[in-house]
């Protein structure tokens, strides 16, 4: 059977992270070996029902506060289950719909680096979670002249499952990105390794807050990610991959 440890990070998401074990509880519990929640800041204890979890609970709380990034690699560093999977606590699970095996399933073909769900809004609306490289001129289409992605050259990392050997091979998420484009470093690095990023026939509901449109500190660490993004070896080579996919779509 196959398994997979959970990653969630709380930054004073007590109530969307409860919510969130009690349906991984209920839906995923033949998927879910092992949950590490890391409370960023500190927060009421999370509730344990009365029969206990159908999975193993492990309960992080950080002195000070980590980057996405760091804490999502601290908490799946010794991974001893098939898959790794990444978390944001504003997912939720649909009724009735199991996304895990699919994601899994998806996360051991071959030539696969990472499996992703479809992300849908409250509204059932399919999100812009797929997303083509962050140059100046994509992101003028996608913000301001609100136009559809070009290509899939990264996807967000609010539900991602990545074999382990995987995971390890790149070494998880690069520390260094405090919050904010990690995701798209991750997914860079996969596809430079020759690895695809794969949609899964899986769905999750993903009401994502947008806080860099929203607070000057999030817009500050967006600006600081971006920047060193764009200055990366990564990025760099991910622009290469990208031309010459793009060039082979044309011809």
């Amino acid at each position: 059977m196959l398994r997979l440890v959970v990653s969630i990070v709380s930054h004073g998401h007590g109530a969307l992270v409860q919510q969130l074990l009690y349906q991984l509880a209920q839906l995923s519990a033949s998927s879910v070996a092992r949950v590490v929640v890391t409370h960023n800041i500190p927060e009421p204890a999370l509730r344990e029902p009365a029969n206990g979890w159908p999975f193993q609970l492990e309960i992080v709380w950080n002195a000070a506060p980590l980057g996405f990034g760091a804490n999502h690699n601290r908490a799946l560093r010794d991974a001893a289950e098939p898959f790794v999977c990444v978390l944001n606590p504003d997912v939720a699970l649909l009724p009735s719909q199991e996304p895990f095996e699919a994601l899994m399933q998806a996360a051991m073909a071959a030539g696969v680096g990472c499996a992703y769900p479809r992300q849908l809004d409250a509204e059932g609306r399919e999100q812009d979670y797929e997303r083509e490289l962050p140059t100046l001129p994509a992101l003028w289409r996608r913000r301001v002249l609100r136009q559809p992605q070009r290509a899939v050259d990264w996807v967000n990392a609010a539900c991602i499952v990545m074999p382990v050997s995987v995971w390890r091979l790149v070494g998880g998420f690069d520390d260094a990105y405090f919050m904010y484009c990690e995701d798209v470093d991750l997914c860079l690095r996969l596809r430079i390794a020759g690895l695809k990023l794969q949609k899964a026939q899986a769905q999750v509901l993903h009401v994502g807050q947008r806080a860099s449109r929203k607070q000057w500190r999030h817009l500050q660490w967006h600006v600081r990610s971006l920047l060193r993004l764009w200055c990366s070896d990564a990025y760099r080579r991910g622009r290469s991959l990208s031309k010459n996919s793009n060039q082979t779509r044309r011809e």
